[in-house]
């Protein structure tokens, strides 16, 4: 419970930042070499709504044991670390991540990397947590007893 709560501010916080900075989102993602245009435009749009829903449903029901934000903070999590992989790999030089727009600025350095590393590793203990709420398999059902002619 305490992750989700960590976690729904932390998206909350990127996804206000993108939002309040959305005129920059578009040249800040196509700084990573893989989008231009109107695909960068709807990249951002995409990860600010899914870092929004993730972030209002961690924090208001944190104890919830639905799938969907896990899905959605998963999803995040990977579009990101992918973003930053490659740039790091290309060695692309970036004044700002973009995590959090124009806001709270940084340049791609190893540490982002981390950070996204880190981002994945909750992904895995969300999924985790849910994996040892539900129960493995349904109850066994017992079958009624058969009648004598139903042997045959």
């Amino acid at each position: 419970m305490i992750l989700r709560i960590v976690l729904g501010a932390l998206l909350a916080a990127m996804a206000l930042g993108q939002l309040a900075s959305f005129d920059a989102m578009p040249a800040i993602l196509t700084a990573y070499g893989l989008t231009s245009g109107a695909a960068s435009t709807a990249l951002a749009v995409v990860l600010i709504a899914a870092e929004a829903v993730t972030a209002v449903w961690f924090l208001a029901r944190p104890r919830s044991r639905a799938e969907v934000p896990v899905w959605l903070y998963t999803g995040v999590a990977v579009v990101w670390t992918a973003l930053t992989a490659q740039a790091f790999a290309r060695g692309l030089v970036l004044d700002n991540c973009g995590c959090f727009g124009t806001y709270a600025a940084q340049p791609l350095r190893w540490y982002v990397l981390v950070e996204d590393a880190l981002m994945l590793l909750y992904a895995g203990l969300l999924w985790r947590g849910l994996r040892r709420a539900r129960p493995a398999s349904p109850p066994a059902t017992v079958r009624p007893a058969q009648t004598p002619w139903e042997n045959h």
